[in-house]
């Protein structure tokens, strides 16, 4: 069960946090992989990692996900060399973290193009590939944020891009279905990332996580893994459209 041998995946922010942790469960079921991120450099570091882990062939190319010519190119590359793209797995993202009164224009389209806008870009590159075998896992990194706001951090246009992602992955649910191709989003709460570590490890955060996560902690390396695996897999064929939490409680109250 839940075995990706014979699958080729592609897996957005692949050069830090959530994208290798996530691309790691991949490799350990013995998909193939594609991995993007602007930092080449951290990719090819990253590379013999994957391969240790299991996967029989990877493959990084430098991608910004934001350019929509990169991106093209980048689907066209990765066809080639594979001849297919089984599983899509839209993890790149930043943000400028400010409330609403104190964001500039600049600091929101740059968070609504990483965090949203090239959620659609790489989903219509890849899904066309998809639709050629009649058979795709398209995966969203969505957020918590995406479902919920919150009090501790003012990041209106991250809740925005989130909020987004959510409906855009029901909206290519249904739209892809009969194509064989499914679209789930994932939405995790608090996990330590280059972008998160230094918020995460303060005394403010450790109690503002007693008080506001059920589990009274954030996400520990690898409580990703089980979710990406399961809607990666053949045995989620009849699951589309879910958008699932992995955040310790936090939006259960």
């Amino acid at each position: 069960m839940f075995d990706l041998n014979g699958q080729v995946a592609v897996v957005t922010g692949a050069s830090s946090g959530l994208g290798q942790q996530m691309a790691l469960a991949l490799a350990r079921r013995g998909a193939s992989l594609a991995i993007l991120a602007r930092r080449s450099e951290k990719l090819e570091e990253f590379k013999p990692k994957l391969i240790d882990a299991g996967s029989p062939k990877v493959v990084a190319y430098k991608c910004d996900v934001t350019d929509t010519k990169n991106i093209n190119d980048v689907a066209n590359f990765v066809e080639t060399e594979f001849g297919k793209v089984d599983i899509l797995l839209n993890c790149a993202g930043s943000s400028k973290d400010k409330g609403v009164l104190d964001m500039t224009d600049e600091e929101w389209d740059f968070t609504i193009a990483t965090d949203e806008t090239s959620v659609f870009k790489m989903t219509r590159a890849f899904a066309a590939i998809m639709k050629k075998n009649h058979y795709g896992r398209i995966i969203n990194i969505a957020s918590m944020y995406g479902l919920v706001g919150n009090t501790e951090i003012h990041t209106v246009a991250y809740h925005t891009s989130k909020g987004a992602v959510v409906n855009f992955t029901r909206a290519v649910a249904a739209e892809l279905a009969m194509d064989g191709i499914t679209c789930n989003a994932i939405c995790p709460g608090y996990f330590e990332t280059e972008l998160t570590e230094n918020v995460l490890n303060t005394e403010k955060f450790q109690q503002f996580a007693k008080t506001h996560v059920p589990m009274q902690r954030y996400g520990k390396p690898g409580e990703l893994d089980a979710a990406a695996v399961f809607l990666a897999s053949k045995e989620s064929s009849y699951v589309t459209g879910l958008i699932m939490p992995v955040d310790g409680g936090y939006t259960a109250i």
